[in-house]
Order: C-alpha cells, then sequence, then structure tokens
C-alpha cells in the first residue's frame, strides 16, 4: 500500500460543489490530499462519499464566518493529515440586489463569508504553513472585484477587498516562504450559473467576453492548481483575472468585434 504520510495536503473551502469540488479534484489528481470544507452538511457528506477515496479526503463541516468552527477545523485537518501545504479560499456568497435594497444584513452575510471567511481561514492555516516555512494560499475573487456592475455592492466590494486582502499577506506571509495570490473568475459554467442565468443574460456575456463563452470549473481548478504548485515558485501577491478577456474588453464594442463595419469618424 502506498504511503500517504508525506504527500502534500490542500485545504479547499466551500469544496462541496462547483469550482471548490474541482480545485479539490485537481489536487487528487496531482497527487495530494484534501480537506474540503462546506457549511452544506448534506451536499459535503455526499460529495466526499462519491469521491470514495476515505484515505485521502476529509470533509469537514465549517462555516468559514464562525472563527470557533474555523479554528475547529484546522484542529481536524491536522489531526487527520499533519500538515497543510496549500490553502484555497473558495468560499462564497452572493446577494444581488440593487444599492437601495440591500439591507445591512445583505452586506454582513456576503462580507462575513466571502471577505471575513477568507481572513480567519487565512489565519488558522497560514499560521501552519509559516510554521512549516513554505505553502500558497490562493484566494478565489470574481471579475465583480476589478469592475463594477449592478446589483453587486456587497458581492464586488467583498471580492475588491479579498484582492487587497490578498497582496497584504502577500507581503508578510512571502518572507516565511509561503505565497499568497488570487484568481478572478469571470462568468464560469457551474450548475448555479445554469440556473439563475436568462438566455438574455447568457447572450449579453458572450458578446462581452472576446473568448464569446463562459469558463469552465476545471479551467478555475487548473489555475488555481498552478499557482499552488512549484511551477509557480516565483508568482506572490498577484491577481489573475480568468474570464476569457471579459476585464480587458471593456465596453466589448461586441459589434466590430463580430466584424461590423464602424462609422466614418467626421473631421469637419
Amino acid at each position: 500500500m502506498t504511503d500517504l504520510s508525506s504527500s502534500r495536503v490542500a485545504v479547499v473551502t466551500g469544496g462541496a460543489r462547483g469550482i471548490g469540488l474541482a480545485i479539490g479534484q485537481w489536487f487528487l489528481a496531482h497527487g495530494h490530499r484534501v480537506a474540503l470544507l462546506d457549511n452544506d452538511h448534506a451536499t459535503l457528506d455526499i460529495t466526499v462519499s462519491k469521491l470514495a477515496q476515505p484515505e485521502r479526503v476529509l470533509g469537514v463541516h465549517c462555516d468559514v464566518s464562525d472563527p470557533l468552527q474555523v479554528e475547529a477545523a484546522a484542529k481536524a485537518v491536522i489531526d487527520r493529515f499533519a500538515r497543510v501545504d496549500a490553502l484555497v479560499n473558495n468560499a462564497g456568497v452572493a446577494v444581488f440586489k440593487r444599492v437601495a435594497e440591500t439591507t445591512f444584513a445583505d452586506w454582513r452575510t456576503v462580507l462575513g463569508t466571502n471577505l471575513d471567511g477568507a481572513f480567519l481561514c487565512t489565519q488558522a492555516f497560514g499560521a501552519l504553513m509559516v510554521k512549516a516555512g513554505s505553502g500558497a494560499v490562493v484566494n478565489v475573487a470574481s471579475i465583480s472585484g476589478l469592475r463594477a456592475s449592478t446589483l453587486r455592492v456587497a458581492y464586488g466590494t467583498s471580492k475588491a477587498a479579498l484582492i487587497h486582502l490578498t497582496k497584504q499577506y502577500a507581503v508578510e506571509l512571502g518572507n516565511a516562504g509561503v505565497r499568497v495570490n488570487v484568481i478572478a473568475p469571470g462568468p464560469v459554467d457551474t450548475e448555479m450559473a445554469k440556473l439563475v442565468h436568462s438566455v438574455a443574460i447568457r447572450s449579453d456575456y458572450y458578446d462581452a467576453i472576446p473568448l464569446g463563452r463562459y469558463g469552465s470549473v476545471e479551467e478555475m481548478a487548473n489555475t488555481v492548481g498552478f499557482l499552488c504548485s512549484d511551477e509557480a515558485s516565483f508568482i506572490n501577491g498577484q491577481v489573475l483575472a480568468v474570464d476569457g478577456g471579459f476585464d480587458a474588453a471593456g465596453v466589448g464594442l461586441p459589434t466590430l468585434r463580430r466584424g461590423g463595419s464602424a462609422a466614418p469618424a467626421d473631421h469637419a
């Protein structure tokens, strides 16, 4: 039987489904042991059961916005695996309302998970990596943290703050050999997106994204995996938009990108 005691360990929050699960699967495919944290107990239990690798996968019920639950999760991971080499702060929630309709309770719900959760988990698991003198943290933000959009006052602000939080950690933890980076996904073809994005919204995104499609959860996982790998050993404090060119395109001008002619300029 293969000795797993020396294999690397990755912790992925929001790991029960979607991007988080794809990230966990990337780590498993690359020889890591994996701890999946999620506050959806039922879905997490089903996911761990389906992965069917009890010696390599640990599911931990955890609300990352709760300091006591994060502390307990860190203890559970160390008790099981005795080390942590990578942390992916992927857990996130969204409330899509107009500014005037967003309550303080909505605001705190979103900031509590998306920002406080990343802070608490990095404090807990980052300390373990600092003690070991190596490791990598990747935060999962959003293109909404780089460009403003309607209905995202809480979500977009939380992701913009997460991007800056990444840089703060990169500056200090980098001194101890721990790299901290962040990705900013554009629209991703998750089950949730399929449910909530109407045909019209999907069409708008296709027009706005130069590659003309949504990203896949596997593409997000590949990017996160790379940033956690030795191949990214000199990358620290960076934000990488994984968005098909969405941020670079600005307003997009889809008519011109599709080959339409521009009206002649009036120089009179």
